[in-house]
Order: C-alpha cells, then structure tokens, then sequence
C-alpha cells in the first residue's frame, strides 16, 4: 500500500479514568499502529493524573465540554457509570464525535431513544460495548448461520450465573434504580444476551420473573426468562448475583448441530464446542475451519470500531443493536413485575416501563434495602 493511501491514526479520548478505563487502556495498546487515546477526562483531577501519567495520556481535562472544545476527534470511550452515559453521548454527537459507550448504553428506552435522535442529526455515529459479538467464535458461529449450513434454529439457554457479595453494593450507585438502571439483568447479563439476540436475531415476546432474594439492593439479584424468537427459536436466559459457582454459559440448538460456549468474562476459541447431529459430521471440520484464534474483548471490538469509521460506516454495535438489547431487558422487567407475557413494540411512551426500567412496579419498591 502507498504510504499516502493508509488512513490517518484515529483520535480517542477516555471519558472517566475508573476500573473499566484501564480495561479500554490496555485494548487501545494493542491497537497503537492504528490510533491512540489522545485525551482524557475525570472530574477527579488526581485521579485523571494518575492515570494519565500511567498510560501516557498527554491532555487531561476535568470537563467533557473542555476537551470537545479543544481537541479533535474521532472517538470518545465513555466509561463513566450509566447515569451519565446518555447525557454525555448526546454531547458528543451534537459535536459530531462518534461515540462508543460502556454497557448500559442507557438507563431507560427513553434515554436510548434519545441518544438515537441526537445521532440522527450527528455526522457521528453511536455503539456500545458489547464484545463478545467480536471474537472468531462468534463469528464463526453468525458465518455458519448464514450459509444455512447448522439448519434451523431451535432452542437456546444463556446463563449469566454470577457471584456478588453484598459488599460489592457499598458503592453508592451500585444495585440502584435511578443510577444503575437495574441490577444483572441489566448490568451483567446483557453481554451474554446480546450475543444471543446477535445470533437468533429479533425476539417476539419474553415471560419473565425477578426477585431480590438475598442481596441489599433496591434492584433484583436475580431473573428468568422465556423469549420466542422470530426465527421460530425459543430461549430460556438467567441472570444472577447468587451463584458461587460463577459462569456464563451459552448454547444453541440448531437441526443439525449444537454450539456451545462456556467461559466467564471473556472467552476464546477454547471456550466454543459444536456437536453435531448423526449425519452431519462435516460440520465439526467446518467449524474448526473458522477459527481464527481471535478472543472476545475491547480490543477485537475497537479493531471493529476502526474499520467503521476508515470507511465512513456506523460503527459496531450499532444504536438499534443497543435499542434492541435494552428493549428485551425493558420487557424482562415488564413482565416479571407485571405477570403478563410483553411482547416487542409493546412498550410504547405511555408505558411506566418506558421512562424507568423498574416501572415503579417491583413488588419490593417500599422495602428498603438493608445489609
């Protein structure tokens, strides 16, 4: 290639220098022949230095106002707590910076919405993180799907069965509604659901239950669902902050084969496994064939990331992915407090589960929470 012809190294900055920045630090090290994080912004100035001077970050900025004032872009890493995530993707889009948001994307289907809105207007796009769409298993998993090569789609279980001790909520915003949005359905479990509704495509109804078993949250520490998939498929998901024995399982029965993943917080080729029915035995070289050795994680979705904005496309995963992720966890809540099966669409602006995911309907909402 022309040296000319090679595409200029993206701009990044960090908003927030938290635990899950360091996370975002390391994946863009990896990526350094390509783009570098050129700024950052932490309303904690010695804690913005500190990191800065750890990853030999050059600007730092108290405000997210100062540094779209001052420095040009292409991307912000938003990797604050989700109550401020909609307020400050709004910010950059209005900017026209494309933005890449931690999950929760949100804290509501209206503060999706109107993320959405702004990027409308924005020469900018909007993406969340979710990573596990972006290793080669998954990959290979979607390539397989496409070539009708695995038949129809069945049945599928996504666990999220997780361990969190109640002093894990000693963080002010950590298991509470205004400020977190929910609790592993909505901050846990969405990784692995996503990656479901990536594989199996758009869902039609979910029946669900949550409860607040043990932990001193106001959210739930726990929640199951039954979701009905266009495609004909049916998916039980679990999600949970009760399980010592943590894992996060996921499996996908097809006609002619079933895939398999198992791992924890991320996962590699290792972690998938195809069985195949009797008489499809080529499958498994096939599936061996497609593995490319890529794990799941930020640096394999910001490498995604990259490739969107060198040619001008919305970047991966896209706002009606995360629109669509966040409309089943508002349908699991739904339902659960409701007792009534929620389809897709169904919850419009005039439902109470539009504006706030608990629908100020838990049937623990006038029970404080207490360790």
């Amino acid at each position: 290639m022309n040296p000319q012809s090679q595409p200029k190294p993206i701009r990044t900055a960090l908003i927030g220098t938290g635990n899950i920045a360091r996370v975002h630090a390391e994946g863009m090290q990896k990526l350094a022949d390509r783009g570098s994080i050129v700024a950052a912004v932490d309303v904690d100035p010695e804690r913005l230095a500190e990191f800065c001077d750890k990853w030999d970050i050059p600007n730092r900025y108290t405000s997210m106002t100062d540094l779209l004032a001052a420095e040009e872009l292409d991307l912000v890493h938003l990797c604050t707590p989700p109550g401020f995530h909609r307020d400050q993707a709004v910010e950059a889009l209005r900017s026209n910076v494309n933005v890449l948001c931690e999950k929760p994307p949100a804290l509501t289907l209206v503060e999706i919405d109107e993320i959405t809105a702004a990027e409308k207007v924005s020469d900018a796009s909007f993406a969340t993180v979710f990573q596990h769409r972006f290793g080669s298993g998954a990959q290979n998993l979607q390539r397989l799907i496409r070539q009708s090569a695995l038949g129809a789609p069945m049945t599928a279980i996504c666990n999220t069965l997780w361990y969190r001790p109640d002093e894990y909520f000693d963080l002010p915003w950590r298991g509470q509604w205004l400020v977190e949005g929910g609790g592993p359905t909505m901050g846990h479990g969405i990784h692995q659901f996503d990656l479901l509704l990536s594989i199996f495509g758009g869902w039609t109804d979910v029946t669900a239950v949550a409860a607040r078993q043990a932990r001193p949250t106001n959210t739930e520490d726990f929640s199951a669902a039954i979701v009905r998939f266009e495609n004909g498929a049916i998916a039980t998901i679990i999600n949970s902050f009760l399980s010592p024995k943590e894992t996060s399982y996921l499996r996908f029965d097809f006609d002619h084969a079933t895939v398999e993943l198992e791992h924890l917080y991320g996962y590699t080729d290792d972690s998938w496994s195809l069985t195949a029915a009797p008489g499809h035995d080529d499958l498994v070289r096939l599936w061996k064939e497609g593995l490319t050795g890529q794990p799941s994680g930020h640096a394999s979705q910001f490498a995604a990331v990259f490739d969107a904005i060198e040619a001008g496309e919305p970047l991966p995963a896209t706002s009606s992915a995360s629109r669509s992720t966040m409309e089943l966890i508002a349908a699991i809540y739904a339902s659960a407090f409701t007792g009534k099966p929620v389809a897709s669409g169904e919850i419009t602006p005039e439902s109470p589960f539009y504006s706030a995911m608990d629908g100020s309907a838990a049937p623990w909402s006038d029970v404080k929470a207490s360790h």
